[in-house]
C-alpha cells in the first residue's frame, strides 16, 4: 500500500463515437457469431434427460413450505418431513414451455432499457465483493463511498448495460444496506437496476424504489420488468427460504430471475463436467419451475456458473478450460429449453497480472463462443469473487470494448475495398500517407485507452508507466467526466421520503 501520487495522467483521447465518420453503440451488442458446440444434439438432448431424471426419482431440497406448497398444489410431489420435492417430467416440460424466449427490461432512461435473449448480449459489472481495491489504496473494506464510485464508473461506461450490487458496504448495517444501495443505483445511474432477493421485506421495499424512480403506478410495474436479481441455488440440490422467497416475489411481480447454481465440480458437484453440467441443469430447471408455477410467462434466464475447484487447496478456479467448456455446453442447454442464459467473465487472481487478464479472457470467451445473453461479472471482478478492483474495473472495460468492435459488421463498399490505393502504392512500399489512410486515419482503429503500443523505447521515454498503473489515471478521470443522469424533482422527493420512512422504521427484516 503506498501514498504516493497517482501516475501523471496520460494525454485524454477522444471517444470513439465522439470521432468524425465513426459512431458505435456499445450501448445495445448484438453477437454476430454462431454458437460453438462442445456437445452434439444427442448429448444436450441425453443431459436433459438425466437431469430431469434427478428432479424426478432424487428430487430438490425446498426449505420454504410456501414453496413447496406452491409446487406440490401444481403437481409435485412433496415429503415435507425431509423438505424434498420430487418434479415429474410432465410438470418440468410445462413450466419450460411457457417461460419466455425473449423479453425487455425498462430502465428510467428509455435509451438504457435492453433486449434479453436471441443474440442479445448485455454485459454487466462485478457483484457482491465485501472488499475493494485501488493501487494507492490497496485491498479494504468496501463502504458506501466505493459503492457509490464503481455506480458513476458504471454509469460512464457505455459499453456495461446494468448495474450490479458491484461491492457490499460493510459501513451499512445489512437490514437497510437495500435502501442505500437500491437509491445509489436509481440516482447516480439511470441503467437497468438490481435488487437483492433478501427476503420478503427488502425485495418489497426495492420494488417500491424502483416503481417510484420509473413513476409508474403498481399495475404498470407489475406488467412489465423493470428490476432483475440474480438466485444461487444451495448446491448441490438446494434451494433456501431467502432464495425461494426471491423467486416467488419475482415471478409475482414479472420481474426478472437469473437462476444460477454455484456448482464448482469437485466441490458443490460432481468432479466430471458432464456430471457437474447435469446437476446445473436440474437446480436451474428446479427453480424455473418453481417461477412459472407462481407466474406463467414470468421472465426467466438460465443461470450457469459451472466451474471446477483447485483441488489442492479447495479454492474455486476461474479461466481453466473447465470454466469455458461448461459455459459453451451451458448455451447448449439454455437454447434447447428455449430461455435466455447468464454466464460470467472471472478469475482468481489476487491482483492486476497476467493471470487475471487471461483467465477473465477465457472465461468471457467462453461465455462468447457459447453465445451469453448476459454476462455478469464482466468489469472489475477480483481475488474470486472476494474484491472489486478499480484498476481491473479499468482493464475490463478496455477488453469489453475490444470485444464490442468484433461485432461490428464488416463494410465491403467500394469504398471500403481501397483498390485503387492497393494500385496506388507500388510493390513493396507502403499505405501510410495514401488518401484512403490519411482519410481514416483517426477513425480506422480501435485506439485503446489503457493499453500501451509503443515500442520499449517510446514506452520508456513516456515514463515505463504499465497499464494498472495508467488504469488509475483512467478511473480518475472517468470519475472527473461523470454526469449524474436528471430524474424528476418529484420523482427523487418521493424516493428520499420513502427511503427515510424506512430506515427510521428499522429497515426490513431480513429473516423473512
Amino acid at each position: 500500500m503506498s501514498d504516493a501520487p497517482a501516475p501523471e495522467r496520460p494525454r485524454r483521447r477522444p471517444s470513439r463515437s465522439s470521432r468524425p465518420g465513426r459512431a458505435t453503440d456499445y450501448g445495445h451488442l448484438v453477437n454476430p457469431f454462431e454458437p460453438a458446440r462442445v456437445m452434439s444434439d444427442d448429448q444436450v438432448a441425453h443431459l436433459h434427460d438425466a437431469a430431469l431424471g434427478v428432479l424426478q426419482d432424487t428430487g430438490v431440497k425446498v426449505l420454504l413450505p410456501e414453496a413447496r406448497r406452491r409446487l406440490a398444489a401444481a403437481g409435485a410431489t412433496v415429503d415435507d418431513d425431509a423438505a424434498v420435492v420430487r418434479l415429474d417430467r410432465a410438470l418440468v416440460a410445462g413450466a419450460i414451455a411457457s417461460a419466455p424466449a425473449t423479453f425487455d427490461i425498462e430502465a428510467r432512461n428509455p435509451a438504457r432499457s435492453l433486449a434479453v435473449g436471441g443474440r442479445n448480449l448485455l454485459l454487466l459489472p462485478v457483484a457482491g465483493p465485501p472488499f475493494v481495491s485501488d493501487l494507492q489504496r490497496g485491498r479494504r473494506t468496501g463502504t458506501m463511498t466505493d459503492f457509490d464510485r464503481f455506480a458513476r464508473l458504471v454509469q460512464r461506461t457505455d459499453v456495461l448495460h446494468g448495474m450490479t450490487p458491484s461491492i457490499e458496504p460493510q459501513d451499512v448495517d445489512l437490514r437497510i444496506r437495500h435502501l442505500a444501495t437500491t437509491r445509489s443505483t436509481l440516482v447516480l445511474t439511470d441503467k437497468v437496476p438490481f435488487a437483492y432477493a433478501r427476503g420478503r421485506g427488502a425485495v418489497a421495499d426495492c420494488f417500491e424504489m424502483v416503481r417510484l424512480a420509473n413513476g409508474v403506478d403498481h399495475d404498470t410495474f407489475l406488467s412489465r420488468p423493470f428490476v432483475w436479481t440474480n438466485i444461487n441455488t444451495n448446491s448441490p440440490r438446494q434451494l433456501d427460504v431467502a432464495m425461494c422467497l426471491g423467486i416467488i416475489d419475482f415471478a409475482e411481480a414479472g420481474q426478472v430471475s437469473i437462476m444460477t447454481p454455484f456448482t464448482l465440480s469437485g466441490a458443490m458437484a460432481p468432479v466430471s463436467l458432464a456430471g457437474a453440467l447435469v446437476l446445473q441443469h436440474a437446480e436451474a430447471l428446479a427453480a424455473i419451475t418453481l417461477a412459472q408455477v407462481v407466474r406463467r410467462g414470468a421472465p426467466v434466464i438460465y443461470g450457469a456458473f459451472t466451474s471446477n475447484v483447485d483441488m489442492r487447496s479447495g479454492s474455486p478456479a476461474f479461466g481453466t478450460p473447465e470454466t469455458a467448456r461448461a459455459a459453451i455446453a451451458s448455451g447448449q442447454l439454455a437454447r434447447h429449453i428455449g430461455v435466455p442464459w447468464r454466464s460470467q467473465a472471472a478469475s482468481t487472481s489476487n491482483v492486476e497480472d497476467a493471470q487475471g487478464g487471461y483467465e477473465t479472457m477465457v472465461s468471457m470467451m467462453g461465455a462468447l463462443m457459447g453465445g451469453a445473453n448476459v454476462v455478469l461479472h464482466a468489469a472489475g471482478w477480483q481475488e474470486g469473487g472476494l474484491t472489486a478492483s478499480l484498476e481491473k474495473f479499468v482493464l475490463d472495460v478496455e477488453m469489453l470494448q475490444i470485444v464490442a468492435e468484433m461485432f461490428t459488421p464488416l463494410d465491403t463498399s467500394e469504398s471500403e475495398l481501397a483498390l485503387g490505393s492497393i494500385a496506388e502504392v507500388a510493390p513493396g512500399g507502403h499505405f501510410f500517407g495514401t488518401e484512403h489512410t490519411l482519410q481514416r486515419f483517426d477513425t480506422a482503429f480501435y485506439e485503446p485507452t489503457v493499453f500501451t503500443r509503443e515500442n520499449f523505447g517510446q514506452w520508456t521515454e513516456h515514463g515505463a508507466i504499465t497499464s494498472a498503473q495508467r488504469a488509475t489515471s483512467t478511473w480518475r478521470q472517468w470519475e472527473a467526466d461523470y454526469l449524474q443522469p436528471p430524474i424528476e424533482a418529484e420523482r427523487l422527493a418521493s424516493l428520499d421520503e420513502f427511503v427515510a420512512r424506512r430506515a427510521a422504521e428499522g429497515g426490513a427484516d431480513l429473516e423473512r
